[in-house]
């Protein structure tokens, strides 16, 4: 396994249409903006966030720019090439050095569904984790009724491992979770 990864990407990260970067305090507009919509987090563990919580929120992100330790989590802003506005909000998990294991996240404007975006910035996190910390081996979940995030997987290659009947229970009610994955090798000849 060699030294112990670190992961200081330089940025901003360029995909086709996109830049990802750190957020700053600067985004807290936009950040408010996506995570105050419901549609945003209808299958995430909170409710849609008042400007406070945004605030607080925005706060961690801005500390979350370098995975140097397990458990740490990088949080991206992702922003239009062209224009500069925040249309998504992404992470690399470090979850075990040992398993040399990671987990990808994401959330993007409904406005921007549907244009490839999030696939894009996707393949970059799986990118990050793969060149970038060296990992073995990343994982992906969402709700099971989020149709478009398991989708998403897919296309960038990952499979689904499993359907974990009532696992969780979210705001209000038991859900199921898909696990999907991929490994390095399967990335890399893909």
């Amino acid at each position: 396994m060699g030294g112990i990864p670190v992961l200081k990407p330089g940025y901003p990260i360029r995909t086709e249409r996109l830049l990802l970067r750190p957020f700053t305090p600067g985004d807290l507009d936009a950040v408010h903006a996506l995570h105050r919509q419901p549609e945003v987090t209808r299958y995430l563990y909170f409710e849609p966030r008042d400007r406070a919580q945004a605030r607080e929120v925005l706060a961690r992100k801005i500390q979350s720019s370098v995975l140097l330790h397990e458990g740490d989590g990088l949080s991206l802003a992702a922003e239009l090439a062209g224009t500069g506005q925040l249309v998504g909000d992404c992470s690399l998990f470090w979850r075990s050095r040992v398993y040399q294991l990671g987990e990808i996240g994401y959330i993007f404007d409904p406005a921007y569904h549907g244009q490839g975006l999030a696939t894009e910035a996707a393949r970059e996190l799986l990118r990050l984790g793969f060149d970038g910390l060296g990992l073995h081996r990343i994982i992906g979940r969402c709700d099971r009724r989020n149709a478009a995030s398991a989708r998403l997987m897919e296309r960038i290659g990952m499979r689904r491992e499993a359907q974990l009947i009532e696992n969780e229970f979210v705001k209000g009610e038991w859900t199921d979770e898909l696990s999907y994955a991929i490994l390095r090798r399967e990335w890399a000849g893909g």
